[in-house]
């Protein structure tokens, strides 16, 4: 079996959500939110003999590799294949809490490289980009059918691409004379619609727009805000969550979530008198993202932008807490 992904910031989190506690030491149950190809969880399994692991995938291909590849481990590794934001929603009342949480938000090199999906404009792949590709809008079907101006907010808004109108106004000039299907068709019609300086930047000038098309086909951002409410309200009282997040729309709405279970007080300030209890529901273990060495961002390019922050839980959650990191994310 061929394992194309390295897993980012491995040691950091082996680290920071070590199972601490002799509570946690003999009998410690994590989930990893994001299995991929199994990085994460083989490191966790191999170092932590009695840890036990349930790992989340949507891609059932890319989680068939994780369960090859982690079949060595017997029962101490389950799967779930479904949206994070589905399982923690409905997570079981009385189902056994896990005391450790990892979410890798970043895109498996697998999905680049095996998935034939239109990932990466390197190969010439049908213009798809869906991690549930039995159903929802392929990125096929936003740059053929979306307006124009919501085109070119949505390029802007997930990737930050400054020439996102001039990109934008070539790929509906280009659509008149027929469907956009691939993923190397897409990314010429973005080349030619850039100045020529441009072009030969540090970064392909297609790179922004296919991340802001993938983030809009799995609705990555829309899940996020929920899932990590959910999530915490589903960890043990003492238990941990590490988030690692790969931009700035991402990491910001980490950062905001993170911060408000920290705040002693979640009233709102007009509110005369404290109603939430006035204790935190997490300590911060990391009051500042923890980024990548530079050795690991020479062995392995795609770690660059990451960053992981980790919470320890105290207690749940209220409503406002969620209210509040929407709000923030707007």
């Amino acid at each position: 079996m061929k394992i194309v992904h390295t897993p980012v910031l491995l040691n950091e989190c082996l680290e920071y959500l070590s199972p601490v506690g002799e509570k946690f030491e003999k009998n410690a149950f994590m989930i990893d939110s994001t299995l991929g190809e199994g990085g994460h969880s083989n490191a966790f399994l191999s170092k932590y003999p009695t840890l036990r692991i349930l790992g989340l995938d949507r891609d059932s291909g890319i989680q068939a590799k994780a369960r090859e590849r982690l079949a060595c481990f017997g029962e101490r590794m389950d799967f779930f294949n479904g949206w994070f934001n589905d399982f923690y929603k409905n997570y079981p009342e009385g189902k056994e809490r896990p005391n450790l949480i990892l979410f890798d938000l970043g895109i498996s090199v697998y999905h680049y490289e095996e998935s034939g999906r239109g990932f990466s404009f390197r190969y010439d792949e049908p213009l798809d980009m869906r991690l549930d590709f039995e159903r929802g809008e392929s990125a096929a079907d936003i740059v053929n059918t979306m307006r124009e101006e919501e085109l070119a907010n949505l390029i802007y808004l997930y990737s930050d691409e400054k020439m996102s109108r001039r990109i934008t106004r070539s790929i509906v000039e280009a659509r008149k004379g027929g469907k956009i299907e691939s993923s190397k068709q897409l990314a010429q019609i973005i080349y030619d619609a850039v100045p020529s300086a441009y072009r030969h930047g540090q970064i392909h000038p297609a790179t922004r727009t296919f991340q802001a098309l993938r983030i809009a086909v799995n609705s990555e951002l829309r899940r996020l805000p929920e899932s990590l409410h959910a999530a915490f309200n589903v960890l043990e009282a003492g238990g941990k969550m590490g988030v690692i997040t790969f931009h700035s729309l991402e990491d910001r709405i980490v950062k905001n979530y993170f911060r408000n279970l920290g705040k002693k007080c979640i009233c709102p300030p007009e509110q005369p008198k404290c109603s939430c209890g006035g204790t935190p529901c997490a300590e911060l273990l990391t009051r500042r993202p923890v980024d990548p060495t530079p050795e690991e961002i020479k062995q392995n390019s795609p770690s660059r932008s990451a960053k992981l922050r980790v919470v320890r839980k105290l207690r749940d959650a209220t409503e406002m807490h969620l209210l509040q990191i929407e709000q923030e994310a707007l």
